[in-house]
């Protein structure tokens, strides 16, 4: 993978320009792989991302629509086939991008399942020297 782009000691409050220049990083349509630890503000990322407050985690529908983004939660996941039931390639037809939270052990399955124009991203949540203060890391996989 390689480094796109870092930001450092991100609060809440900055998620917007974030998103904001992370949009205007890559490619589209895209695959962005939200990776960091349990509590890490991967569903808030999303929320801010899709400029929807009403955005939940879909940790029990698995994939939510909202405008030109899909967002998936893959935690529940067991296993590789699973992704092959979710009819990725006809829930990312016409979108600009897939924001998948677990969705990095199951990245070559994604790959296999949708268009091949779709660039594949990892944006790396981590946390900071302080509570709610978190680095984020853009990464694009080169090796697919």
């Amino acid at each position: 993978m390689k480094v796109v782009k870092e930001w450092k000691k991100v609060l809440e409050e900055d998620l917007s320009c974030i998103c904001t220049e992370l949009k205007e990083q890559i490619d589209n349509p895209s695959v962005i792989i939200l990776e960091g630890q349990m509590g890490m503000g991967k569903t808030t990322f999303a929320k801010v991302f899709i400029n929807s407050k009403d955005t939940m985690s879909p940790s029990y529908s698995i994939i939510n629509e909202i405008g030109d983004v899909v967002h998936a939660d893959f935690y529940r996941l067991e296993n590789e086939e699973e992704i092959v039931h979710l009819e990725l390639d006809l829930q990312l037809s016409g979108k600009k991008y897939f924001l998948v939270e677990w969705g990095n052990r199951f990245v070559k399955q994604i790959e296999r399942q949708i268009s091949s124009d779709m660039s594949f991203y990892q944006l790396e949540i981590e946390p900071s020297s302080k509570d709610n203060i978190r680095n984020f890391t853009l990464k694009k996989y080169t090796d697919l």
